[in-house]
């Protein structure tokens, strides 16, 4: 199996990523150190998980001691949905930068299609706990992320929780002159998105997917949410390959048609093991079984910005 999968933009990205959502701050830094060690070259960061500054000083210090270069790392970050007017994209890529302590990003999405009220608050809320939106559309924004590929600062432009539709009116815009090399997505065994993934890649978009794991250390999970890793045939499988649930989860999605898949954690020993997923294949009957469950439960689904014009999730 091929360990990178090369964009449009003829950039390799590492089909296995760290993904760095829920890293705090005094966690961040140790763990990407580890990752980096252990072999890890992707690495998802984004400006709302408030932790750049300390992946940035891990990535510097590998690079000053000669582990990596800079060449050998594929770091992607996101664009926030209060910086969604034109003006801010720049400063808010820039800001970015230079958290992560890099001249330029090997792919920028934009977080979300929706605009939230611009301000300090990344998360501007009414009186009843909904998001207050802008009135910005997310084909200008992308107009001024292409701008961000013109100066050199990103490699390559993607976005993010986009469904059909707005990955069609996109690629329909008038003048697009950058298309986005990838969409990155909730994808699991609960959430398996096989059409939404199909439509990118039939459009020459890539997809990561995030939440692998079904997100067991979810802030907002309740107690009778099932957790993938409890299901007894996801437990059967991992046995018989002599894996972790979390393992052949990450297998799933590196065998199926995703692109690639980033996983998180902070804990030394699951940033290590899951990374040790080249070493076995999951048989067709098997991926079936994962694909089966069909329970359609979506973890990521931001309800507080149901209202908003360009909420994606009444469509896929």
């Amino acid at each position: 199996m091929a360990t990178y999968l090369e964009l449009p933009t003829c950039a390799r990205m590492p089909i296995l990523g760290l993904g760095t959502w829920q890293s705090l701050r005094g966690t961040a830094r140790d763990a990407v150190r580890f990752a980096v060690d252990v072999g890890y070259r992707h690495f998802d960061c984004a400006c709302v998980y408030q932790n750049e500054r300390e992946i940035g000083d891990a990535l510097r210090q590998k690079i000053e001691e000669g582990v990596v270069r800079r060449e050998d790392l594929f770091v992607v970050s996101k664009l926030w949905s209060t910086f969604h007017e034109r003006p801010p994209v720049k400063e808010a890529c820039w800001k970015t930068l230079a958290a992560l302590q890099l001249d330029y990003l090997d792919l920028y999405l934009m977080h979300w299609p929706m605009g939230f009220k611009a301000g300090e608050e990344l998360f501007p809320a009414d009186g009843n706990g909904m998001i207050i939106p802008s009135d910005t559309d997310f084909l200008d924004t992308w107009e001024a992320m292409e701008e961000l590929v013109d100066a050199g600062m990103v490699r390559a432009i993607g976005v993010s929780n986009f469904n059909r539709k707005q990955i069609d009116r996109l690629l329909s815009k008038p003048g697009l002159r950058h298309k986005p090399a990838n969409n990155q997505i909730e994808s699991h065994p609960y959430l398996p998105q096989e059409e939404l993934i199909k439509f990118c890649q039939s459009k020459g978009i890539s997809v990561t997917a995030y939440c692998p794991l079904g997100a067991p250390n979810w802030p907002w999970s309740k107690p009778e949410d099932i957790s993938l890793f409890d299901e007894p045939q996801i437990k059967e499988i991992a046995l018989k390959h002599n894996k972790t649930p979390a393992q052949v989860l990450i297998r799933l999605q590196m065998q199926r048609n995703c692109d690639s898949v980033i996983p998180k954690s902070v804990t030394p020993q699951r940033i290590e093991e899951n990374f040790k997923v080249f070493d076995f294949e999951l048989t067709q009957e098997e991926m079936e079984t994962f694909l089966a469950f069909k329970k359609w439960y979506r973890i990521c689904a931001l309800r507080e910005c149901k209202n908003h014009k360009d909420y994606p999730f009444l469509e896929d």
